[in-house]
């Protein structure tokens, strides 16, 4: 005999999940996007991937030599049909990242862009840290 907990059937599948999420589904990402972190030859670059959020959307301060990436957005959405409301959905996202800066990162000259959902901060080195060539010491 088999268990019918297990076995998921065509009801389950259909009345068991929200119509309306199906109607309206919107895209998720976690509370914390992705993030990347490079090394170049003379700068640092953060990649920070938040699809669905705009320019205006995200927060970059510098204190004490911690960058802070942060981001808060609030949406409303209401579908109406009449007089009746079918649909309204109170949307609230937030992060916060925070990256500890590398010995030699000229923090006045740091930048941020934002494309196609993704925000790049590019962390200039110091002169004096780019011209420090990396050399193998021995060990006697």
């Amino acid at each position: 005999m088999r268990n019918k907990r297990n076995v998921p059937g065509l009801f389950d599948d259909f009345f068991g999940r929200n119509f309306w999420n199906d109607v309206f589904e919107k895209p998720e990402w976690s509370s914390n996007p992705a993030v990347n972190v490079y090394e170049k030859k003379d700068h640092f670059e953060i990649e920070v991937a938040a699809p669905g959020l705009e320019k205006s959307d995200f927060h970059v301060d510098l204190k004490d030599n911690v960058l802070t990436v942060s981001s808060e957005k609030k949406e409303t959405k209401e579908e109406k049909d009449g007089e009746k409301v079918v649909f309204s959905e109170f949307n609230y996202t937030s992060f916060s990242r925070s990256f500890r800066l590398p010995e030699g990162v000229d923090a006045n000259e740091i930048k941020a862009t934002h494309k196609n959902g993704v925000l790049k901060i590019s962390l200039p080195k110091l002169e004096t840290y780019k011209k420090q060539a990396s050399r193998m010491i021995e060990i006697s």
